[in-house]
């Protein structure tokens, strides 16, 4: 697991979830003491585990910590990757998009839409993404997002900077070393504006919603596919 994944997971969550005072503090979202009591663990162990000393908790320790960060289905299953992760001593070699993922993009024209990689390469897409994209010969959705021609595209930038910076960081977390590698490029290349991104991602990355591009209001949907590659297929809709 990359650079104690999972110990700065649940810190960044831990940070993240409401006190129960609501009151003004030094420190943002719950102390050590408070998720441990949550969570019936004591703080001596949740300690361990956000340092990344304990890295093999048992399932009854996730679902409870799961439990007392609130954590959403995605984020559950992320917490369960993570684990899986650490275990795992090589990555499965990436396969060929199939046939049939090509002619779903075809069946989908005019619509925008394209097939990502976990590092959020562009492997496929229709002809209408293209167009509107902006990526032209860029043909990675992260590193374009902190490009100049990114912050003229979307009028709302720093939202869309934050997702992007957030899935790389899933895709790190979870041992992809191609995601490490262009974080690291990055961390050079765009400085700040990416780090700071990068090192404060606290959840996962919207698999719905809405992006401004342009004068274009798309709402867009995520779909997984089957598979032992982490391909996605987002389908871009216009909003009248």
């Amino acid at each position: 697991m990359a650079d104690n994944a999972l110990g700065r997971f649940l810190r960044a969550r831990r940070e993240a979830t409401p006190p129960p005072d609501r009151h003004r503090r030094r420190t943002p979202g719950l102390r050590r003491g408070e998720l441990a009591d949550r969570a019936g663990i004591s703080v001596e162990y949740l300690t361990r585990l956000e340092r990344g000393t304990d890295r093999s908790p048992s399932g009854q320790v996730l679902t409870s910590l799961a439990e007392a960060l609130d954590l959403t289905a995605d984020e559950r299953v992320h917490l369960y990757r993570l684990i899986k992760a650490d275990q795992t001593c090589a990555p499965p070699a990436p396969s060929p998009l199939r046939p049939t993922v090509l002619k779903m993009l075809e069946a989908l024209e005019p619509t925008a839409a394209c097939v990502l990689n976990a590092t959020s390469d562009v492997l496929a897409s229709t002809e209408r993404f293209r167009q509107i994209s902006g990526l032209d010969d860029e043909p990675n959705l992260v590193r374009f997002a902190f490009s100049t021609e990114a912050k003229a595209l979307y009028p709302d930038w720093p939202q869309i900077a934050n997702d992007r910076a957030a899935s790389l960081r899933a895709a790190a977390d979870l041992g992809d070393h191609a995601a490490t590698a262009l974080a690291f490029e990055l961390s050079i290349t765009a400085g700040a504006p990416f780090t700071t991104r990068y090192e404060a991602a606290s959840s996962l990355p919207p698999t719905t919603g809405t992006e401004r591009w342009g004068p274009r209001l798309l709402a867009f949907e995520t779909l997984l596919l089957p598979g032992d590659t982490e391909y996605r297929l987002i389908a871009y809709f216009s909003q009248h």
